[in-house]
């Protein structure tokens, strides 16, 4: 049975940092995976960091075309009434997180420079927990997720399929108008996401447009649902969200969006979405460490 990428799913840490990386020109594939190799060594691995990496498509199958699902592609962009999802996809990204800011930037750090014989930075991002697992709008985010025992099946292609124990990886990075959002009254702001602001209880009477109400999507009488691990992020001038999600079938990513950004055919679109712009988009595939140790140099 292949073994998932641990990082995934560990809990309790307060501090986060993605990477996202373009492949250099020219790079072997010894070259690339002597790099990635280079993630095992003790200075990215010290302070008791998790760290989990997903490919671009298109490495991927470069690398493990017998682990790569059929149905594993670029993100495209998304347009539709008046909105827009962006596409930046890139070929590597890595998620560290951990004990402390200073921890995650030390881990960071090394991570980059492991990698720059075949890889160039091209975006990073720093991440906290604010407050109690709170969205920066003062909301309680991740209401939804499915408890950790049963995480795995959400999240993890099933065993037997290609790429199995791997998952599908969605990153998007959000930038709040805070201060348009907070100009609501509370029950309109409760309003805009569907829950209570205090406690996080759904509203019986959720307008169509709630958040909750776009996001949440069943089929067939089951919930298609979604690992989320988004974390806020944020200086004084510009606040909002990282969204990261893991998902066993990446057509939940793509029905979600749909709903949010009025293309799903009913004409709704997720209210949320006045108050924050989504600024980045990418799909990434973390292999399990099975198929990872198939590409990696012997220790």
């Amino acid at each position: 049975m292949a073994r998932p990428q641990p990082g995934i799913f560990a809990q309790g840490t307060r501090s986060h940092y993605h990477l996202e990386f373009d492949l250099r020109d020219g790079a072997t594939d010894a070259a690339i995976c002597a790099a990635l190799g280079g993630l095992r060594e003790p200075s990215v691995t010290a302070g008791g960091s998790n760290i989990v990496v997903g490919f671009g498509p298109a490495l991927w199958r470069r690398l493990r075309p017998d682990d790569a699902p059929s149905d594993l592609a670029d993100f495209e962009p998304i347009d539709g009434d008046g909105r827009r999802a962006p596409a930046t996809q890139h070929d590597l990204w890595v998620w560290t997180h951990g004990t402390g800011e200073d921890v995650e930037l030390d881990v960071a750090r090394a991570v980059v420079v492991v990698l720059e014989p075949a890889f160039q930075l091209a975006a990073e991002q720093p991440c906290f927990v604010y407050k109690e697992s709170r969205d920066l709008t003062g909301f309680i985010d991740g209401t939804e997720n499915p408890p950790v025992e049963e995480a795995f099946d959400v999240a993890l292609v099933p065993d037997g399929q290609s790429g199995e124990a791997g998952a599908f990886v969605f990153t998007q990075r959000w930038v709040h108008d805070l201060a348009k959002f907070h100009a609501q009254s509370r029950p309109d702001q409760e309003g805009t996401i569907g829950r209570t602001k205090p406690d996080s209880v759904e509203l019986d009477d959720k307008p169509a447009t709630a958040h909750i109400a776009r996001v949440v999507i069943e089929e067939d009488g089951e919930e298609l649902e979604l690992y989320r691990r988004s974390v806020p992020y944020g200086r004084v001038g510009e606040l909002g969200l990282y969204f990261l999600a893991f998902s066993a079938d990446p057509s939940r990513f793509t029905k979600m969006l749909h709903r949010m950004f009025g293309i799903s055919g009913d004409g709704l679109h997720d209210h949320l979405t006045d108050f924050t712009t989504p600024v980045s988009g990418a799909f990434y595939f973390a292999p399990s460490l099975d198929a990872l140790d198939g590409i990696l140099p012997s220790e």
